[in-house]
């Protein structure tokens, strides 16, 4: 598979004034994401996932190493990336339509009906056809991130990024737009970097699993998850799905246990 995306020995430091110290967020990253590729990095809570996904979005300024996307060194955000937060952060006065057409009305580029046109696609892609006049407070949580959704794939990125997008919503609602989200991707095929806890879900979504270590964080393996594709909640009922999401929380469960066993009693 063509690298898409391409991280090599990233260390990220943060100097932190209140303590008078340099905090090591992640210390000598090194993975790729393919063309097309589903990647989904878990790891204890504090190890520097969202810092490593903020990096690539251009926010973050890393302190050593490199990081490409299609070749290209990122050093600021682009339109070529577009991400997908845990909170679905849509401009309130606006609705369904409107917010999933703000990225595109903001570049520019495009007519009025070629906006509504785009936006309209991707609002019936992920199934919220009868909502486009609907503002954010009408909205459910899964809905809300649906509309989330639509807004960053509208923009037609080259990489989707996913920062826990759907930690916040209740268990039946998040294996429910686990689900979509399948879908959405299996329509697209866009390159997705997808952070998480949840052990389950990263087996659920991915074609390979980071594992990075407790603070600083590091790559500790990359686990393939060859489990046939379309996928359905049955596949969470396998021995193999089981089996991998063993594997997955024992690298992780030991370093909860030494981050334990170091706090003073």
């Amino acid at each position: 598979m063509i690298p898409k995306l391409i991280a090599r020995d990233v260390t990220i430091k943060y100097r932190r004034k209140r303590y008078g110290d340099v905090l090591v967020a992640v210390l000598g990253a090194s993975f790729e994401v393919g063309e097309g590729e589903f990647v989904v990095i878990v790891g204890p809570s504090g190890c520097g996932k969202t810092t490593i996904l903020s990096a690539i979005d251009g926010l973050t300024p890393i302190s050593s190493g490199v990081l490409t996307l299609d070749g290209r060194q990122i050093t600021k955000p682009g339109r070529d990336r577009a991400v997908v937060f845990q909170q679905p952060s849509l401009l309130p006065w606006r609705t369904v339509a409107g917010n999933v057409a703000y990225g595109l009305e903001t570049h520019g580029g495009k007519t009025k009906a070629e906006v509504q046109k785009r936006s309209q696609e991707f609002i019936d892609l992920v199934g919220l056809h009868g909502f486009e006049n609907a503002y954010p407070s009408e909205l459910s949580g899964g809905m809300q991130q649906r509309t989330n959704l639509a807004r960053a794939l509208t923009s037609d990125p080259d990489v989707l990024l996913l920062d826990e997008p759907f930690g916040a919503l209740d268990a039946q609602t998040r294996e429910i737009m686990q689900g979509e989200l399948l879908r959405i991707w299996s329509a697209t095929r866009k390159t997705a970097l997808f952070i998480t806890h949840d052990i389950a879900e990263a087996v659920y979504l991915a074609d390979r699993v980071i594992v990075m270590s407790a603070r600083p964080g590091r790559i500790k393996l990359t686990v393939p998850i060859d489990l046939p594709r379309p996928r359905d909640l049955r596949l969470r009922r396998t021995a193999e799905f089981v089996a991998l999401e063993a594997r997955i929380w024992e690298e992780i469960a030991g370093d909860i246990a030494r981050a334990t066993e170091a706090v003073p009693a």
